[in-house]
């Protein structure tokens, strides 16, 4: 199972927020580019990261940052927030990151997904966000009304080889993941699925191991100490 600590970049600096709540914001880190080293001496591969700013208004202010982390750090970069149009497609696969994730576009405009699983479809991933089974759009702050295993489906069927389930509920919460809903997707579809959200404990890496998981993101955990990355990766196995 791939392990994918993460780096949420607001304003141009490392944070973490609580259930995706923007008032809850606070630094975790100094730098972008040597948090992604420290993962990478961990033993970790691959880096998931977030512009949080262009997930709630568009404005790509953090790119710089991210480019270096793609450019320098040596990890494959999973890079979501604000992915909204095929040109924000274009310029980050073109950038050099492993796989872009569309989130909310993936919802309010089809568009943008179709044409990046038809251009790259191992380059991209859905992110399905979701808080008592509806996807969430809009930085998280906008209810679809979609049932997030009916998204799934309907992703799925358009190609969408990769899937990151959030339960918003759980995440930055240390409570562990959503398992019930995480297996409930994995019988729904047969996507590589992401875990992200609530993943606390060396026990946590195990049983979402355990239950097959393509993957699972690391956040809170890692900058609160809950979580010894290099252990984790030991565990999960393989990195590639």
């Amino acid at each position: 199972m791939i392990l994918l600590p993460a780096i949420d970049m607001k304003d141009g600096r490392c944070v973490r927020l609580k259930k995706g709540e923007f008032h809850t914001v606070h630094q975790v880190a100094n730098s972008a580019l040597e948090t992604a080293r420290r993962f990478a001496e961990a033993g970790a591969q691959w880096v998931h990261m977030v512009d949080l700013d262009g997930a709630r208004d568009g404005v790509r202010a953090n790119f710089p940052l991210i480019y270096e982390v793609i450019q320098q750090s040596g990890l494959r970069v999973e890079l979501g927030g604000g992915v909204k149009s095929i040109p924000d497609v274009i310029t980050i696969v073109e950038a050099g990151a492993a796989r872009a994730v569309i989130g909310s576009a993936a919802v309010t405009d089809p568009a943008v997904l179709d044409y990046a699983v038809n251009w790259k479809p191992e380059q991209i991933a859905v992110g399905i966000d979701c808080l008592n089974g509806k996807v969430r759009t809009a930085g998280w702050e906008q209810d679809s009304g979609l049932d997030y295993l009916e998204f799934a489906r309907q992703v799925e069927a358009k190609g969408v080889k990769t899937i990151i389930f959030t339960d918003i509920a759980t995440d930055g919460m240390l409570s562990g993941p959503s398992f019930q809903q995480l297996e409930a997707l994995q019988k729904t579809v047969p996507c590589n699925i992401v875990a992200s959200g609530g993943v606390a404990t060396l026990d946590d890496v195990k049983r979402l191991r355990d239950m097959g998981l393509y993957g699972a993101i690391i956040g809170k955990a890692y900058y609160a100490g809950t979580l010894d990355l290099p252990q984790a990766v030991k565990e999960a196995g393989p990195q590639c």
